[in-house]
């Protein structure tokens, strides 16, 4: 029996469920695969970079949905979609992401629409919708945090996790509440193994007339893809990139320098550790490897262990 790549749902002898193709389209009955390997998307993505605004170690194509060809369509301008091939050294990156969105989703922060879809040498091609397009090629206005600080692509680790907090205080509409959303995406980020949330994978988005937290993009659970890896967060908090524990995030960056309240931060982890067992569930359900679903059930062990639940 096939589990959909959209969905995670059985599928019987189909690809994808039709709640998954309803996710992209209620016009859609069948969606063919993507007409590129995985190399050839790579290829694709080599030779479309200079007409791209999408940057970022993994190799991404922008595309539109085409309902008349019931796939994704390649573009170099306006898409709607970012597609992400499997890694030519790093084994399912796609199915790793798909898998760390899905589970972001449980606890509340807000996730754009993703899944994964097959290409024509039957990989897996992770996909999300940009939320800062809608309408017609109309765009919401997006900025991360290296623009924000004055930082780029060659300097987007030179930073703290404390100058964070600045930046909402500079920038957003409502503070306080950017602050415990930070806080909780710290703490997933931490349980999960992200340890690559530079600042350009956070972003400050305006809309409704307020200026909030964009929803949450490029989660990975990057401890069981590098081999070795000897840091556990991108930007240092109190100095520290590694043996992080609860009295550094939760005393420390949570109550200290964020300024929350135990009940709120009792309240992110009570959602966080209530949710353990949906994301072992999950994790068992993926596509990754068997290999990858055990080192990830064992990092989450791990990690929780360490915050004292």
């Amino acid at each position: 029996m096939n589990r959909c790549p959209i969905t995670y749902e059985d599928c019987n002898n189909k690809k994808y469920s039709e709640k998954g193709l309803n996710k992209l389209s209620r016009s859609l009955i069948i969606f063919n695969d993507l007409p590129f390997t995985a190399d050839e998307q790579r290829q694709e993505a080599a030779a479309r970079a200079d007409k791209m605004s999408i940057q970022g170690i993994q190799p991404k194509l922008s595309a539109v949905l085409s309902i008349k060809n019931n796939s994704f369509s390649i573009v170099d301008k306006e898409g709607r979609f970012i597609l992400k091939p499997q890694h030519i050294f790093y084994p399912e990156l796609p199915q790793n992401e798909d898998l760390t969105m899905r589970i972001a989703k449980t606890i509340g922060l807000e996730v754009p629409l993703h899944g994964m879809v097959y290409s024509k040498d039957s990989s897996f091609t992770y996909f999300i919708k940009r939320f800062d397009r809608f309408g017609k090629n109309r765009k919401l206005p997006v900025e991360d945090f290296a623009q924000l600080a004055g930082k780029n692509r060659e300097t987007k680790y030179d930073y703290s996790m404390e100058k964070l907090a600045g930046i909402l205080e500079k920038y957003c509409t409502f503070p306080a509440v950017e602050k415990q959303k930070l806080f909780k995406l710290v703490i997933f980020n931490f349980i999960i193994g992200n340890e690559d949330m530079h600042l350009k994978n956070y972003s400050l988005i305006r809309r409704n007339n307020m200026v909030e937290l964009s929803p949450v993009y490029d989660l990975i659970n990057t401890t069981i893809t590098l081999k070795n890896a000897t840091e556990e967060i991108a930007l240092p908090i109190n100095g520290k990139k590694s043996n992080l524990n609860r009295k550094t995030l939760v005393d420390y960056y949570g109550e200290e320098r964020l300024g929350l309240n135990r009940r709120s931060i009792g309240n992110v982890l009570f959602t966080i550790q209530n949710a353990i067992p949906a994301w072992i569930e999950l994790i068992k359900i993926s596509f990754l490897s068997k290999e990858k679903k055990s080192a990830y059930l064992e990092l989450i062990g791990k990690r929780g262990k360490r915050l004292k639940w």
